[in-house]
């Protein structure tokens, strides 16, 4: 069997590696300019939510939201119906670092896709929509607390 998942890890953990150096300008630590994006991008979402989306426990999700609420980029509002709950806001310093944050993931997508058929692209997106769906199942499963079955 061909070893897929060690090339999506490669080429992620390159991507991320590059990200990181390139956003130190803006003091963002390892791994944090993926909750300012998603923080940007939804405003008033909930730290679970973001957790979710960048497949990360709670623990790591409050971690980084709490540094980046620390410098100053990201802010908490209490919900007006339910006070447990505390929706993420940008701030006027997170939304002017965005711009730059976003045209790197757009220059990152365009140079992994270089050579690519817009149909290949297509395929492409649609195979790891299927893989990611597949993987969310265990994701789940494991984040409760059950373990797999090999």
């Amino acid at each position: 069997m061909k070893e897929i998942l060690r090339e999506i890890g490669m080429i992620a953990r390159a991507l991320d590696s590059i990200s990181n150096i390139e956003f130190k300008e803006f003091d963002l630590a390892k791994g944090q300019y993926l909750y300012l994006v998603r923080i940007c991008e939804n405003p008033g979402i909930i730290q679970e939510k973001v957790a979710e989306m960048i497949k990360v426990d709670r623990t790591t999700a409050a971690r980084a939201i709490a540094k980046l609420e620390e410098q100053g980029l990201i802010y908490k509002e209490k919900d007006d119906h339910n006070k447990k709950i505390k929706k993420l806001f940008a701030t006027e310093q997170g939304y002017a670092i965005y711009p730059s944050l976003q045209r790197e993931g757009e220059h990152s997508n365009r140079m992994a896709l270089s050579g690519l058929s817009p149909e290949e692209i297509d395929t492409i997106h649609d195979l790891l929509v299927k893989v990611r769906k597949n993987v969310e199942v265990d994701w789940e499963l494991v984040k409760k607390g059950h373990k797999r079955k090999y």
